[in-house]
């Protein structure tokens, strides 16, 4: 008997499911797929999220009674460290990438997001580094110096063991998750959208979390450069933060928390781009006010930067200062404000359907606004004062980050769950389980504004038996066992779902979003056809474009060659521009993380002879990324669907991997603005300035010379990509040599200050300063040779430059840091010595 022919969408979901797919076995390891890492990053940070919970059942144990012998100091320390950085860290925002991660893709009509194998790499930094963190605490060595890492308790002479290490090196290590998400998710959202969506017709979810990129950008390069200059100072005794000599425990906090408070609002945001993503879809009618909420979360996202001495009222700061930053953080409610009016009103003029979202909707406004009052009190500079460092401020931190980002967070996940599962959960359990979280974290944590106004100190093992102070101590730890049990009601509800939830259909809530227009649970590629936008991104309707993109009824309806396609679009308009083919399933992104890993548990375990092996290591793995990249001649436009051709990527202008490069470029300058504020910050402020004159010499001709070599650099980079190809080598060879000059030039001036840098703060910046700007020459050289690589393999040609062009922007910056680098030292001196460089 003859087999029935397949019909066309079948054989299409073949085909792409044997490009897309994930290998079964040890092949799950090699996966790059947006959906699953996504999903790893998400139920990973929910495996944080319990440990961290845990920790705070025996921190609320320990505060039941005023004088429990139930954990004695040294333990308290590392637990209530170990909560906060774990709920700070491994959990709220490494849930919000994945989240991001799982969705956007989807949600703008793409395939995959831009760069897989970064995000993969981005997933296995975060698993090994909050490893790190997990193994100290099993072993009794994790950090006890509290999340924030206050200096000078975290310095070696207060902190002398590895405890204070494993934080500073186990964050940075997570923090590389968070800058390679940041990178890959504003990319992914400017230029992989489905052709006609222009930035006015993004869904909104998609505004929240480009904005969120952007800070999350800029955001965490201060605290990674301050936890390099604390593990400096711990390993090799570089004097930034002491005050002994010429260093200031206050530039600490002030690069901690130009990371902290924004930190705030990088995971508020996201959460409340899903319930303004969700909340019109239960109300019956598209959200009001969709500019303004866009307007808004821009504003709160710039506003957010002007904070950070919000946490630092007590410090000394100038009453100016004070008045100017108190205003700033009592503007920020206006934003806030403009989003909670529009989900109002959305709700005030359609017609709700109460389901379990919407009850975790209305626990966020309730807890998260009287989160928000207690912050107007704090931001007013005399009220902050009387209660500063008590559990007042405690209340607050939960009522914004529970109710700003948890409650959300739940509402979201019951919302998208029929999405990943394709079942719906058990309302009754469901139910219960929200009003157990509910009531027992306003009975956990709304008392703790009563014990804090009655004085008690936040941080603390115990406390005075003071009348009734232990009556709402006792209160609050059985609030938390309440709202525990709650959270194990959610877990079991969702366990429950995945194994025995009734089915759910293509678009179970009537939603308009592209992420519906799937079957659920979604295939590898997402969509077996991309769609072509034509209104508001939040406005379609999945119904009916779903079984039409399942026919291949849209752009790149087929699969060429085997490869992995997806389009780009221009960021602003949304027309079609590029073609892009990414890469498949591949072990790399492990393996780099792997190496990765080894370099920071050299630095933890002080093996500092042999880092060094393993930065280059971890280098030669990303050099190894890109052998499959590229092509070896031109290449005709491709068909791209719907009528329509385009160029593939890497002929192009604006390709994403050049868009990535301007971006870590971004994130880099923040971090060397970052070093050079340090440096000035400790001139204005740091006791035993300025330093007799004589104790360094400038070297004025080195740094002629040193500048004169970085100027040709900065020219050549310039000629490398305009020259033909006959002349590419001859540039890209003279922009190695003038790299490796200006790193030698560098390190020796370094060297210069080796009996000096452990003397004295103003010496310790300018030796931090010359090695940034030697070390990023050094990555010129190999920027260059491997330019000269390409060239030689036939990979470069007029049109196939996007490997120049992304070395020439590498170039232009290392060679304009170490200018910089040059003149800053120089005034520096000049200052730091009472004018004399002599």
């Amino acid at each position: 008997m003859k087999k029935a022919a397949e019909p066309g969408s079948v054989r299409l979901h073949k085909a792409l499911s044997e490009v897309w797919g994930t290998k079964p076995g040890l092949g799950r390891l090699a996966a790059v797929n947006h959906s699953t890492i996504g999903k790893r990053f998400m139920a990973t940070a929910a495996v944080f999220f319990v440990i961290g919970g845990l920790l705070a059942m025996l921190i609320r144990t320990q505060l039941a009674t005023s004088r429990s012998p139930f954990m004695e100091e040294g333990t308290y320390a590392q637990v209530f460290t170990m909560h906060g950085t774990i709920m700070m860290f491994l959990f709220a925002i490494p849930m919000l990438e994945g989240a991001a991660i799982y969705l956007l893709p989807k949600m703008l009509g793409a395939r995959d997001l831009a760069f897989p194998r970064l995000t993969a790499y981005g997933y296995w930094c975060y698993l090994f580094g909050g490893t790190m963190l997990l193994v100290a605490l099993l072993f009794g060595v994790a950090p006890d110096s509290g999340w924030f890492m206050y200096t000078p308790l975290s310095s070696s002479t207060y902190s002398p063991g590895i405890n204070a290490d494993v934080w500073l090196l186990g964050v940075t290590f997570v923090e590389i998750s968070a800058l390679s998400a940041a990178v890959e998710l504003i990319v992914s959202i400017l230029k992989l959208r489905a052709p006609g969506m222009s930035l006015e017709r993004m869904p909104i979810f998609a505004w929240y979390m480009l904005v969120v990129a952007g800070m999350m950008l800029v955001g965490f390069p201060p605290l990674i450069l301050g936890s390099i200059l604390l593990e400096a100072e711990r390993a090799f005794d570089l004097p930034f933060f002491d005050p002994t000599r010429g260093g200031d425990p206050l530039l600490w906090q002030h690069l901690f928390w130009l990371f902290g408070h924004p930190e705030v609002y990088i995971i508020f945001l996201p959460a409340a781009g899903m319930v303004s993503t969700f909340l019109p879809v239960f109300a019956g009618r598209p959200l009001a006010g969709y500019r303004a909420v866009v307007v808004s979360v821009i504003a709160m996202g710039f506003i957010s930067f002007g904070l950070w001495v919000h946490h630092m009222y007590t410090v000394g700061i100038p009453h100016l200062a004070l008045g100017i930053f108190s205003a700033a953080s009592a503007l920020v409610t206006i934003p806030t404000a403009i989003q909670i009016f529009a989900w109002l009103a959305t709700l005030a003029h359609g017609r709700p359907r109460f389901s379990i979202p919407m009850l975790y909707v209305f626990g966020f406004l309730f807890v998260f606004i009287l989160g928000g009052l207690t912050g107007v009190m704090l931001a007013m500079v005399p009220f902050d004062w009387q209660a500063h460092d008590t559990h007042f401020v405690v209340a607050h931190l939960h009522y914004v980050l529970v109710g700003g980002f948890v409650f959300p967070l739940l509402g979201a996940a019951y919302y998208w769950l029929p999405h990943l599962t394709g079942r719906f959960p058990l309302l009754q359990l469901s139910k219960a389980a929200f009003w157990l979280i509910f009531i027992g974290f306003n009975a956990t944590f709304f008392i703790m504004h009563l014990t804090g106004l009655r004085g008690m100190p936040r941080r603390v093992h115990v406390y005075p038996q003071e009348p009734g102070m232990e009556l709402f101590n006792l209160i609050s730890s059985i609030g938390s066992f309440v709202m525990t049990i709650g959270f194990a009601l959610v877990l079991l509800d969702f366990v429950l779902q995945i194994r025995f939830g009734r089915l759910a259909g293509r678009n179970p809530w009537k939603a308009g979003t592209l992420e519906w227009a799937m079957p659920t649970p979604p295939a590898a590629y997402n969509f077996a056809a991309l769609p072509k936008i034509t209104g508001r991104a939040d406005q379609l309707d999945p119904d009916t474009l779903g079984p039409q993109l399942a026919a291949g009824k849209g752009y790149l309806g087929f699969v060429r060659n085997g490869q992995m396609e997806t389009l780009a679009v221009d960021a602003v308009t949304g027309r079609l521009e590029q073609i892009i083919v990414l890469p498949r399933s591949t072990f790399l992104p492990l393996l780099t993380a792997l190496m990765t890993g080894v370099f920071f548990l050299l630095m933890l375990f002080k093996h500092y002879a042999l880092a060094p092996f393993a930065l280059i290591g971890v280098a030669g793995m990303f050099l190894m990324w890109t052998r499959a990249t590229g092509a070896r001649q031109d290449l005709d436009t491709l068909d791209a669907g719907c009528g329509e051709r385009a160029p593939v990527h890497f002929q192009s202008r604006g390709a994403p991997s050049e868009w990535a490069m301007v971006l870590a470029l971004v994130a880099n300058g923040t971090l060397y603005a970052s070093l050079l504020f340090g440096g000035l910050f400790l001139w204005v402020s740091a006791p035993d300035w300025p330093v007799a004159p004589g104790a360094y010499q400038v070297g004025l001709p080195v740094q002629i010379i040193t500048l004169c070599v970085l100027a040709g650099a900065f020219f050549a980079s310039r000629q490398s990509v305009r020259s033909g190809t006959q002349g590419r080598i001859g540039w890209l060879a003279a922009l190695a040599a003038s790299h490796l000059s200006a790193a030698a030039l560098f390190g020796w001036m370094a060297y210069g200050l080796v009996p000096l840098n452990t003397q004295h703060a103003l010496f310790a910046v300018i030796f931090a300063i010359q090695f940034y700007a030697g070390f990023h020459s050094l990555l010129g050289v190999v920027f260059a040779l491997y330019g000269i690589w390409r060239v030689l393999l036939g990979y470069v040609s007029p049109m196939r430059d996007l490997d120049l062009r992304i070395g020439a922007r590498f170039h232009a910056y290392a060679a304009s840091a170490g200018i910089l680098a040059l003149v800053f030292v120089w005034q520096l001196v000049m200052l730091g010595s009472g004018g004399d460089p002599a």
